[in-house]
């Protein structure tokens, strides 16, 4: 009895070491972005005429790894990761679509993986500026954790990702942002460091065109967000007060103001209607979106129309000074990741 309890105490022990050694080695690799960091200088050869019409595409590409035969355990599925041809698949897939998308003059692109084990470590972002090298791309890290512990059965692993901004005109500084707020210790050190990518583009009237990727947190209890929104909402409106062109546009993970709950021929989400406060902004700034298609699937189970929740958390938001022309919002009916591409025009007003 003394030998079993012995063995038994010395497993204890050893799960106890383990666990221990994970932590203090996460808080001695922990990204600790600063508020601003990572400056970016580019090119800025010539300035956008002040009566510009561009393109500009959106889309979270779930790492390639979120297609349609995809549950996840975190939205209360049962898998953690797919197989690798199902990513290089996805990844194809992505990359095709973008080519044949080359009349856009700017893409914004969340959940791009450089270096993880979910995506089995293929680079995404150089695969991605790669195919498309007629732009210039600038990457936001918001994901860098050496090992995620959960599930403990089958653990995520190591993940390096972010977004990814890709312009076709060069920007005098492109500049990564820190959001406020992280969960608390320990399950903060496995968390995302949410941010947005402030790209900065030179007009010819002497001001600046902002085209902002931004995506914003999921999975808490509304309390990080708000902090979130009231951060860059200070940024958005001392940008617009200078003069400036203001266009945001990303993940949002959550519904723009005044969307219904309700996409004929869908399932809508209501679980998850979380709408941005129409009083967020004044009333001359823009939502647009689209909800011709849903923009977004839950992944609590595989992709069927008839049953999966969807919603619309993909769109922009647009200072007074910028005409919407158009926006569309693509249906691949989510073959490819959880999410689905947006397209939209738009206009400087002088």
């Amino acid at each position: 009895m003394k030998k079993v309890l012995k063995i038994v105490l010395y497993v204890v022990l050893a799960i106890v070491l383990v666990f221990a050694g994970l932590i203090v080695t996460a808080v001695i690799t922990d990204y600790k972005p600063a508020e601003t960091v990572e400056i970016y200088k580019g090119k800025a050869n010539f300035a956008v005429p002040d009566s510009l019409q561009f393109d500009i595409m959106l889309w979270n590409i779930g790492y390639c790894g979120l297609d349609a035969s995809m549950d996840f355990f975190y939205d209360g599925g049962t898998h953690v990761r797919p197989d690798k041809k199902n990513v290089t698949e996805n990844l194809e897939a992505v990359l095709s679509f973008l080519k044949d998308h080359q009349d856009v003059d700017f893409f914004l692109i969340q959940e791009v993986d450089k270096d993880s084990k979910r995506s089995y470590h293929i680079n995404e972002y150089d695969s991605i500026h790669s195919a498309l090298n007629n732009y210039d791309a600038f990457f936001g890290k918001n994901y860098d954790v050496f090992f995620v512990p959960t599930p403990p059965t089958e653990p995520y692993g190591e993940v390096l990702s972010g977004l990814m901004t890709l312009t076709k005109f060069s920007p005098e500084e492109v500049i990564r942002h820190q959001f406020p707020g992280n969960y608390a210790f320990p399950k903060g050190l496995f968390m995302l460091d949410r941010c947005f990518l402030v790209s900065r583009i030179p007009v010819s009237n002497g001001k600046q065109l902002l085209i902002i990727n931004t995506h914003n947190s999921a999975y808490d209890d509304g309390s990080l967000r708000a902090g979130q929104m009231k951060y860059l909402k200070k940024i958005l409106e001392a940008e617009y007060a200078k003069g400036n062109y203001v266009l945001v546009g990303g993940d949002w993970n959550q519904c723009p103001p005044g969307l219904e709950p309700e996409i004929p021929g869908y399932k809508f989400d209501t679980q998850d209607y979380v709408p941005i406060s129409k009083d967020y902004m004044p009333a001359d700034w823009k939502w647009v979106y689209a909800n011709n298609v849903p923009t977004n699937r839950r992944v609590a189970t595989p992709y069927d129309k008839s049953t999966t929740p969807t919603t619309v958390i993909d769109f922009f938001l647009v200072s007074p000074n910028i005409e919407n022309i158009s926006i569309e919002n693509i249906d691949l009916d989510f073959q490819h990741s959880d999410h689905q591409p947006v397209k939209a025009s738009f206009h400087l007003l002088k």
